[in-house]
């Protein structure tokens, strides 16, 4: 068979035989006639390679195996390779060697007569790098007084690094940073130019040298020039394709120079616009589609008219109609004045077949319209289908729809390993052993899957749920594990609490340890972390370390480790304190990526990963601007200037080249254009590439689809809300004991006394429930009542408030960690104590004394011939000289009003006071209810008041509440009456239980 593409000329030049690098500048130019082919955007550019391809092999399968084919990606030569294998049809067939640009065959350089690629040193591992610059961040962080935190060093050392590999992609000379004007500069931009000159320019690479190593855009730029310069000097006998590549990287337009021009070279362009016009060729400016194909051909020095059609694209077929309108709308800005013209002569019919637009009202909208797309598309045997998208959080929305079908999708992008399974795993214990054990962290940690501390997992779970209700629940206990032992030992039957309190104790023991230094090596760090999962993870007759570093990001997991072990040296001792922040760094840059169990039809991929690809249906989403095209990352070392005067690419270019894939991929047969009007709730901005196209489209031409309709009708909504409860349970269910409260309760919320005392359900407190006004009552009371009960006669001692704040002193202990109850609730206490011995020795004087402290009573009321009985805890009970009592109640918050008593709303204390009057309560004898009172103890200005709600008709209030209850008691007595959530929708407030009653669905005021 004749070779493939056109010959040309035999050239040599001297091959290079020293480990000299060598340098594009330096290399002659290229010259002779290029072999240049494009493919058209819109065609299938891997099936169209491969058709052609396999035609010409026809009749020599031997010639198609000799070739090779150079592409950008691993992930192109495994569709390429997939292309070949669908056009077999299951015929055997000797696949051409297929290989991306990147990934030079070193062994065939030394082979070809390149001795100078044995000598080239490795490529430096990315951990050890960024380490080494990690402490050159620090080391100029101190010098300059700034706060040195080692995450985010870590962050700035990645960042440089890309620096550093883009000046190296480039052939940039740091040399220029000394032209750059630092006065030119803003502040913070001077010192930045002062440390990349020492940093980056003069240490680095002596650093990086004592390593024996290269940085890696470095080496590659070397393999990539070897192979070109060793291609020039003595060309392949065998066919050799660049194909797909943009030529983004200097070293690799080089290559493709060389490979355009070798006997039985070519190169295939992707999508070159050959129709465009002269003028609007040479006005192209970085963020147009073509602007880096323009550049490319500069590079090989050729110009559009030395490329030609791939044979298979059709050597004299016009513009399709869907790439002229693409053309029109992302053509130049100064040719718009044309657009009016250009809406009227193209065809839009023909140019939008096949195109949908999904406008959806949020992200969720977007994601389940786009999965119900994907989930059509398997309906057609063999149909496949890809969204692309640069936006990670919609990605991620359309994988999680997907599985509703069982359906696991191809995600060229991965997924964090800090979000994986060990991953977690690894940051939970870490995070818990930090914090001491405190009651949140240690549930997120023993709560995890992997977690079982040598026990059976359910053995495991059961006693950790005992611990968290019995231990955990309510304010944090101290830190450490001995003080939670102290805890559980303290309550009923604790010994699977405490043999889970004890494993957990030993397991951690080194990670406790290596924490609590002021310095240690990371090596060590890092193996007390894992020592600690791999026992927490441990089940009886299962090491730790299987269940942890088991499937894909086990295994992402384990290598990630491995790779901090190595290069650990190089960061030096470090604050413990620091090893969290630096965990968490490393963890969240390393990506998993399932390696079976993907759909075979299916694929989510990013736009720079979707080049090449193809598929029956292709969903471009998130086509909002800042998602596509993405802004430009902030840069902490090079401002815009600074890269222009360094020789780097504008930021722009990226612009370009996402403006090149999205041109390429919307020419595809079948395509969806989507995007969310809202995304986390902030309003969206669409795209400039959908804006320029609705600029020639009229808004009634686009086609929206089912798919909308579609995700509306999978998940409909909450539908109509639910009605208020109305429990009736039988009167044998029903409560015939109430306390005072629970009177209250049913007056107000008698729902919640249904759940409490008829369904027995009791809210649980909060885990690592911080000090509540409920704690500042509660101490406050207990304080004045140990006091009182102290001294209920007479009056009081010379010393009495400093007795009082030495009680107080002793209750307010256990909440000394926390700031608010030193800097606020202490010192208003004080200034209730004074104000309270002041009051209580006024009232002393005056012939009022104490007769109870919290004193239990009860009252029996027949109702129906039924007993019900109330009880009550009076906070305090006082005899006036006169022989009536008074009903005192301490309040810290907002006390009951007079009106709210009278109206039967708040009956707790008018109805003490009538058992006052019954003789309800043992300890005081029956007297009539003079008063009732509340103290309101706030400790502002002023510390204290007292509230006189009745005094002349104290006796009235008691008696209508006391009528209140029996005719409360009266109407529950019959079954037919329901225990409504809100009887009295503005006398109810907050409950317990509103959610358990879905008030926010029914009462109008929102999702409950």
């Amino acid at each position: 068979m004749s070779a493939p593409f056109r010959p040309s000329p035999r050239r040599s030049w001297p091959l290079p035989t020293s480990a000299e690098p060598l340098s594009l500048a330096a290399l002659p130019p290229v010259t002779g006639r290029p072999c240049l082919l494009t493919i058209p955007a819109g065609l299938s550019f891997v099936d169209t390679l491969a058709d052609t391809l396999l035609a010409r092999a026809a009749d020599d399968p031997l010639n198609l195996a000799a070739t090779l084919i150079l592409v950008p990606t691993r992930r192109a030569a495994r569709s390429l390779k997939e292309a070949f294998l669908r056009r077999a049809r299951g015929r055997p067939l000797l696949l051409p060697r297929m290989r991306p640009l990147g990934d030079a065959d070193e062994e065939e350089l030394a082979l070809a007569g390149t001795p100078a690629v044995l000598d080239l040193p490795p490529a430096i591992e990315p951990v050890t790098r960024n380490f080494l610059l990690a402490r050159l961040v620090l080391q100029w962080w101190k010098a300059r007084g700034e706060a040195a935190d080692l995450g985010a060093a870590l962050a700035h050392a990645d960042a440089l690094a890309r620096l550093i590999d883009e000046m190296e992609t480039e052939g940039a000379d740091w040399s220029r940073l000394d032209t750059l004007v630092p006065d030119a500069l803003a502040g913070h931009w001077q010192a930045t130019l002062d440390f990349l000159k020492i940093a980056a320019r003069d240490y680095w690479p002596a650093i990086r040298d004592a390593h024996g190593a290269m940085d890696p855009a470095a080496r590659r730029n070397q393999l990539l020039l070897m192979q070109a310069e060793g291609w020039r000097a003595a060309p392949p006998e065998h066919p050799v394709i660049v194909a797909g590549s943009t030529g983004s990287i200097p070293a690799t337009a080089h290559l493709m120079s060389v490979v355009a021009r070798l006997p039985r070279g070519a190169v295939v362009l992707p999508g070159l616009d050959l129709a465009m016009a002269a003028g609007d060729w040479e006005r192209l400016a970085p963020g147009h589609p073509q602007w880096a194909m323009r550049e490319l051909l500069q590079r090989l020095r050729a110009d559009r008219a030395d490329v030609g059609l791939w044979p298979a694209g059709g050597v004299s077929a016009p513009p399709s109609p869907r790439l002229a309108l693409l053309a029109e709308a992302l053509a130049p800005a100064e040719t718009t004045e044309r657009w009016s013209a250009s809406s009227r002569s193209l065809d839009m019919e023909a140019a939008l077949d096949g195109v949908t637009r999904i406008e959806a009202n949020d992200s969720p909208a977007e994601a389940r319209a786009i999965a119900l797309l994907m989930r059509e598309v398997l309906e057609t045997p063999a149909a496949t289908a890809m969204l692309v998208t640069p936006d990670r959080n919609l990605a991620r929305r359309v994988g999680a729809e997907l599985s509703r079908w069982s359906v696991e999708v191809d995600d060229s992008a991965g997924a964090s390993l800090g979000a994986s399974v060990p991953g977690a795993f690894l940051r939970l214990v870490l995070d818990m052993a930090l914090s001491g054990f405190a009651p949140l962290e240690l549930l997120s940690c023993l709560k995890h899957p992997l977690a079982a501390l040598g026990l059976e997992r359910a053995d495991a779970l059961r006693a950790l749920r005992r611990l968290e209700r019995r231990c955990l629940r309510g304010p944090r206990p101290a830190p450490g594990l001995d003080a939670l032992r102290h805890l559980a030992a303290a309550v009923p039957m604790p010994e699977a609490m405490l043999d889970l309190i004890d494993r957990l104790a030993a397991a951690t023991r080194p990670l406790v340890e290596a924490l609590a230094g002021e310095t240690a090596r990371l090596d060590v760090l890092v193996e007390a972390h894992v020592l600690a999962a791999e026992a927490i993870a441990g089940q009886p007759g299962i090491p730790g370390a299987e269940p942890l570093w088991r499937g894909d990001a086990g295994e992402a997991a384990a290598g990630l480790v491995q790779d901090m072990l190595a290069a650990a040296g190089e960061l030096g001792a470090i604050r413990p304190r620091d090893y969290p922040g630096l965990f968490e760094t490393m963890v969240a840059g390393v990506a998993v990526r399932p390696s079976f169990g993907l759909h075979p039809r299916l694929r989510i991929l990013g736009p720079q990963e979707a080049r090449l690809e193809s598929a029956d249906l292709v969903i471009l989403g998130g086509l909002n601007e800042g998602t596509w095209p993405v802004e430009p990352a902030a840069d902490p070392w090079a401002s815009r200037a600074m890269r222009d005067s360094l020789g780097l690419p504008p930021a722009d270019k990226r612009l370009g080249q996402a403006a090149h894939d999205f041109a390429s991929l919307a020419a595809a047969p079948r395509v969806v254009l989507t995007r969310a009007a809202k995304v986390d709730l902030s309003p969206t901005v669409p795209s400039r590439w959908l804006r320029r196209l609705d600029a020639l489209v009229d808004p009634a031409r686009w086609r929206t689809g089912p798919a909308p309709g579609w995700a509306l009708s999978l998940d409909p909504g909450e539908g109509a809300p639910c009605a208020e409860p109305a429990p009736r349970p039988p009167l044998a269910a029903r409560p015939r004991v109430f306390s005072v409260s629970a009177v209250e309760l049913l007056v107000r919320d008698p729902y919640a006394l249904y759940a409490r005392q008829i369904l027995r359900l009791s809210p649980l407190d909060p885990v690592d429930q911080p000090p509540g006004a409920s704690d500042r009552g509660t101490i406050i009371h207990d304080v004045l009542d140990a006091f009182v009960r102290g001294h209920m006669r007479g009056p009081l001692p010379g010393d009495a408030a400093d007795r009082l704040i030495a009680l107080g002193r002793e209750a307010f202990r256990r909440f000394d960690d926390w700031p608010v109850v030193r800097r606020f609730w202490w010192p208003r206490f004080v200034e209730v104590a004074h104000w309270f011995v002041a009051e209580e020795s006024r009232r002393r004087a005056e012939g009022i004394e104490p007769l109870a402290v919290e004193t239990e009573g009860a009252l029996r009321l027949d109702i129906g011939g039924v007993e019900h009985i109330v009880t009550a805890r009076a906070d305090r009970i006082d005899g006036r000289p006169d022989g009536y009592g008074i009903v005192i109640d301490y309040k810290t918050g907002i006390p009951p009003s007079k009106a709210q008593m009278q109206a039967g709303f708040r009956p707790q204390l008018p109805l003490e006071a009538a058992m006052l009057a019954e003789g309800a309560f043992p300890e005081v004898k029956q007297r009539p209810a003079g008063a009732i009172e509340v103290w309101r103890l706030k400790g502002g200005r002023p510390p204290g008041e007292i509230k006189h709600v009745g005094d002349a008709d104290t006796d009235a209030i008691a008696a209508a509440a006391l009528d209140g209850v029996v005719r409360l008691f009266t109407r529950y007595s019959d079954e037919t009456q329901p225990y409504l959530s809100a009887p009295n929708p503005r006398q109810k407030g907050y409950g317990d239980y509103d959610h358990l009653a879905r008030v926010g669905e029914w009462g109008g005021e929102g999702e409950a």
